[in-house]
């Protein structure tokens, strides 16, 4: 989680990260992944996913995102914005 900063808003209009952002498209999130496959992974790793669509679940796969970790890194040196908090996820809402 991160918090905005001074510098922001003179820098970059109080704009900031809202998430990872796209490494793959939704097509080819689909070709390497099968939503049944990803919703039985997750629940290994105690992260329950309820959706309508398999489809879905698979091009929102977290491996088709960039590197979070990697975003908020720079985004926090950039003075964009500051790490407050780290996450967990624990449930995934697809609809």
């Amino acid at each position: 989680m991160l918090a905005g900063t001074r510098e922001s808003e003179e820098r970059a209009f109080s704009s900031a990260c809202h998430g990872a952002g796209r490494s793959m498209s939704r097509h080819q999130a689909r070709k390497r992944w099968s939503g049944r496959q990803l919703v039985d992974e997750l629940s290994r790793q105690g992260i329950v996913i309820r959706s309508p669509s398999m489809r879905g679940v698979a091009e929102e796969a977290p491996g088709a995102y960039k590197d979070v970790s990697e975003v908020i890194e720079a985004t926090h040196e950039a003075g964009l914005a500051r790490k407050v908090a780290q996450l967990q996820p624990m449930l995934c809402v697809k609809g």
